[in-house]
């Protein structure tokens, strides 16, 4: 039986994992934290292809030098001198312009239509957890500001995708945590979510059942070859395997530099909390403008949101949070943001151009699978899926042909 090293046990690497098992391979894990403990955990969940769309856009441009650099925007970076976040800002804001925004996806679009399938293939095959079909409600202040959003789904649609929007006559009656500033909502259909830490580790368990290992607070200090595969591990333990994918988000560079991956990705950290409701929240929130992304979580709701350029490693930043409180406070209701629980931060993985990193590195049998930015979760299971059989049979299907790790 052949052999594989996972590095990362997030949804993507796991993923990867589950797949190769499908082709019979050996597989262990390794992860230097812990199941789901980068961005994994604490995000919105959303399995929406109708808002995986590219992060780089025209209306970036918008965003003032004072805003961009303030604590309490929604888009954030820290000022000051730091030659690797400048060069990836300089790179991003290269693709804030329509052609660019078009071309990345066109290249999205076939990933996406498959996604919402690659869940549906490993629930039916043993993970024993489930995905959640509802409704997405989408608010704004009026209906100018709903512009820009809609001009992103028109954009999607264009390239392919199906996105059922509906404009809704009463937001209020439709969302009962929608407060009276919202003047204007849309509900869009065909999207789901799921609790994605419990999801992950649902994952990791149907990794061991059909005889993987998954190894926590383990890390890998190096992947090189010797005619095989060699992974070095933070013990000096050396292992000789058949094949390795490194999976490991944010933290990716640090060990696929060195194979040639040389497109910069950046750590996109997000922030989450938790919160009880006065009426029960049964759908998905979004609102666009402020970038909050709210999830039924555990009989609460899931405020997620922030886009906050920053190294993967620097301390949780409680100001992150008081601004997402800022913003919430005006356009919800109904809803408790004293008792918050489960404040959180992750390190999403984001690229320049807004395409993943899936394929083969120039060191033969090491693979990369991340830079997936915002949509990890959602593009986590198709993702396995292609790059497995990448890894069983020389193949690159034409769904991540776009994603070449060595472009």
């Amino acid at each position: 039986m052949p052999q594989a090293i996972v590095v990362g046990a997030g949804l993507v690497g796991l993923s990867t994992a589950w797949h190769l098992q499908e082709k019979n391979y050996d597989v262990t894990v390794f992860d230097r934290a812990g199941v789901a403990a980068g961005s994994s955990w604490g995000n919105a969940g959303w399995l929406a292809p109708g808002k995986t769309i590219p992060l780089s856009n025209a209306g970036l441009w918008a965003i003032g030098p004072k805003e961009l650099f303030s604590r309490h925007s929604a888009l954030h970076m820290p000022l000051r001198l730091d030659p690797k976040l400048w060069n990836f800002l300089a790179r991003f804001m290269a693709h804030a312009n329509n052609g660019a925004w078009d071309r990345t996806m066109a290249r999205l679009t076939p990933i996406d239509q498959v996604a919402l399938d690659a869940f549906d293939e490993m629930v039916d095959g043993g993970v024993e957890n489930a995905t959640n079909a509802r409704d997405f409600i989408v608010g704004f202040e009026n209906e100018s500001a709903a512009s820009s959003f809609l001009s992103k789904v028109e954009g999607a649609r264009r390239h392919g995708q199906e996105i059922p929007l509906e404009k809704l006559d009463d937001p209020q009656a439709a969302c009962a945590q929608l407060s009276d500033a919202v003047g204007a909502a849309y509900r869009m259909g065909g999207q789901r979510f799921i609790e994605p830490g419990p999801f992950t580790e649902a994952v990791a368990e149907a990794v061991e059942k059909r005889g993987g290992t998954v190894r926590t607070g383990v890390s890998v200090t190096s992947v090189t070859s010797s005619g095989k595969p060699v992974v070095e591990l933070g013990t000096g333990e050396q292992i000789t395997t058949d094949k390795v994918v490194i999976a490991s988000g944010a933290w990716l560079p640090e060990l696929a530099r060195d194979l040639g991956v040389r497109t910069v990705v950046q750590a996109g950290r997000g922030y989450s909390f938790s919160v009880p409701t006065e009426k029960p929240a049964n759908d998905c929130i979004y609102l666009p403008t402020q970038r909050l992304a709210m999830t039924p979580y555990q009989g609460r709701l899931r405020i997620a949101g922030t886009m906050e350029f920053r190294h993967p490693d620097e301390p949780f930043d409680n100001e992150r949070i008081n601004s997402m409180l800022e913003q919430a406070r005006t356009l919800m209701t109904g809803i408790d943001l004293n008792d918050r629980k489960d404040e959180w931060v992750g390190s999403r993985p984001v690229t320049p151009d807004g395409l993943p990193l899936v394929g083969e590195t120039k060191v033969r049998d090491v693979y990369v699978a991340g830079g997936h930015g915002m949509w990890g979760i959602v593009l986590g299971p198709a993702t396995g899926r292609y790059l497995a059989k990448l890894i069983d049979t020389g193949e690159v299907d034409d769904i991540i042909k776009p994603f070449d790790p060595l472009r």
